[in-house]
């Protein structure tokens, strides 16, 4: 199991959304920052044995809820869940950036750094959330494929 540590500003994170402090949510939120690729819940279970499937669900639904989380889907379809940026709010996330998928090892990252095109919406439109797609192969795949 990786080493997780109880970090203060998940204290923090949780305070400010106003959920209580218990250790699973800790070390969900320690996990998923640790890593630089969104996460299944397949995966979290995997790492936390002593926490059941139905806990860790209700976990990341209320984080995705407060704006803690945000979903993105890999090619299969799975869910996975990386952590918002601070400017998210309660059902209000602005995670709007282009979540790039490797075909070979099925990583989701998440590319904040880019600058995406505003979209313009025809008249009566309305976007309440917006989500942009890449695939292909991460830094770490291409170099793997390169030395072939």
């Amino acid at each position: 199991m990786p080493q997780v540590q109880n970090d203060n500003r998940f204290e923090h994170l949780l305070d400010h959304h106003h959920l209580k402090k218990t250790g699973p949510r800790l070390r969900v939120l320690s996990m998923m920052s640790s890593k630089n690729t969104a996460t299944s819940q397949p995966d979290l279970e995997n790492l936390m044995h002593d926490v059941d499937r139905v806990t860790l669900y209700r976990i990341l639904n209320v984080f995705e809820e407060k704006g803690i989380i945000h979903k993105v889907f890999d090619l299969n379809g799975t869910a996975n869940y990386a952590i918002c940026h601070s400017n998210c709010e309660e059902h209000n996330h602005q995670d709007e950036h282009l979540h790039f998928n490797c075909t070979v090892c099925n990583n989701v990252y998440c590319l904040n750094d880019l600058n995406l095109p505003s979209i313009n919406l025809p008249a009566g439109f309305k976007a309440e959330n917006f989500t942009l797609y890449a695939s292909g192969l991460c830094p770490k795949c291409s170099k793997k494929e390169n030395k072939k």
